[in-house]
């Protein structure tokens, strides 16, 4: 059964929110991976007080070995620093897709930790429901002593730009300590205390029949769980706000709904997979019969992080980038209308062999949102999702914000007609005769609600 949305005054819920004041000349926004990467490494070696990281997965690749051994080494030098380490319990126990299973993130956690008996830093496993497919850690944000590093990246060589690949994302610095102090809070509250969150730095690891009843302990707590903190903003001023999010109706999501209905001139979004919740295709919609300007970033198929080369051994997740292109080629067909009026607007994100991950919505250059939600129906009801939502009334920040979009459109393509995106009927054989079996069981739509 459907749960409907309850009617809102949008601006109202909006205005209602509680807000965090934040200083402009204390939020800053990097616009590329490499840089990203030496100005977290260089954050790490400065920390003071805490550091807590919490991510999808911290890959045992160089760029996660060099990041762990700055952990360990900042610890040695600072034995009082608090570390805490939190990553998908699921993820961190199994290969990437079509790799070696033997050797797992988990694996190498236990053995950093035996190749540094008197060091201690702790890395948690967050079972968010007890199949993977069917929930995982999608929380974001590093706070290291009083400022949250905002990003949709994990750790690993393509998210950091490591080696010669890279996964283009957002990257943005927030020093506030009331905002760090509820996401720590956030995280001593509703994960540790739990007897499902699980080390993943020792040797043996319980499984998930064994864990079934702490998991769903856990993830019905999460679903009530909040930001705490006490706002001190106006709506005149500045500020900051988390929002998280588990299960359909949450307060994330409700946000998103909130935001594309206040527009009053312009929305933009960015998300990597074109897969949009139903509501959000209506609300979409409503926009555009009102006059209201949309604009879209999407990635390319080949840049979805999903995509298999025609030279690489093909499996059922590389039908992934299809699946999403045919939704996207549907999506401009049908309002292929608002697009002849320049009212809607689809750029599509490629560069060469790299891949797209952004997310966030830009409102009226009055609100942004900064999220890992990919919004897709996964985010909308499986995932530990959050962001935190920037609400800039004097435009303080647009400079850094229309530098950000800027970057991101350097490598775009604008699509002007819904035949500029390529028909299924022409994809490779192999994958044709994939969508064609999917669709035909409709499993097609299944895999759309779950990935």
């Amino acid at each position: 059964m459907r749960i409907p949305f309850i009617k809102y005054n949008h601006q109202k819920q909006l205005d209602e929110l509680a807000k965090i004041s934040q200083h402009a000349d204390q939020y800053r926004i990097i616009y590329n991976p490499t840089d990203y990467r030496l100005a977290l490494l260089d954050a790490i070696k400065n920390a003071k007080e805490r550091i807590y990281i919490v991510a999808l997965y911290l890959e045992q690749d160089e760029a996660g070995k060099e990041f762990l051994k700055e952990l360990y080494n900042v610890k040695r030098q600072k034995p009082n620093l608090d570390i805490k380490i939190f990553v998908d319990w699921h993820r961190a126990q199994r290969g990437r897709i079509g790799e070696d299973k033997s050797q797992t993130n988990a694996k190498y956690y236990y053995q950093l930790k035996q190749e540094n008996p008197q060091v201690d830093i702790p890395i948690y496993g967050v079972p968010v429901n007890r199949r993977e497919v069917l929930g995982v850690l999608h929380l974001k944000g590093f706070i290291i002593d009083d400022t949250v590093i905002y990003s949709g990246a994990s750790i690993n060589n393509v998210y950091l730009h490591k080696l010669d690949k890279y996964r283009y994302d957002r990257y943005h610095f927030i020093t506030n300590k009331v905002l760090a102090d509820s996401m720590v809070n956030y995280i001593d509250d509703n994960f540790l205390p739990f007897s499902g969150l699980q080390r993943l730095d020792c040797e043996n690891h319980k499984t998930r029949k064994q864990l079934k009843a702490e998991i769903k302990a856990l993830r019905q707590h999460l679903m009530n769980a909040k930001y705490h903190y006490t706002g001190d903003a106006d709506n005149q001023s500045l500020s900051v706000s988390p929002i998280s999010g588990l299960g359909r109706n949450n307060p994330l999501n409700r946000t998103i709904h909130h935001l594309i209905n206040i527009t009053q001139q312009k929305i933009i979004f960015c998300t990597p997979y074109f897969n949009l919740p139903n509501i959000l295709v209506r609300d979409i919609i409503r926009l555009l019969r009102k006059g209201k300007q949309v604009e879209i970033i999407i990635g390319d198929k080949i840049a979805n992080d999903f995509y298999i080369p025609e030279d690489k051994p093909f499996n059922i997740s590389g039908g992934l980038p299809y699946l999403y292109e045919i939704n996207l080629r549907k999506f401009i067909e049908r309002l292929q209308p608002f697009i002849d009026k320049e009212q809607l607007i689809i750029r599509l994100w490629k560069d060469g062999e790299q891949t797209y991950h952004l997310k966030g919505i830009w409102v009226d250059k009055k609100w942004v949102l900064i999220t890992g939600n990919n919004l897709n129906p996964r985010a909308w009801r499986l995932d530990l999702e959050n962001g935190i939502l920037i609400h800039d009334p004097k435009q303080e920040l647009q400079d850094q914000f229309d530098k950000e979009l800027d970057t991101i459109r350097e490598k775009t393509t604008l699509v002007t007609h819904f035949q500029q995106i390529q028909a299924s009927q022409f994809y490779p054989p192999h994958v044709h005769k994939l969508i064609k079996r999917l669709t035909r069981i409709r499993v097609d739509r299944i895999i759309k609600r779950l990935l």
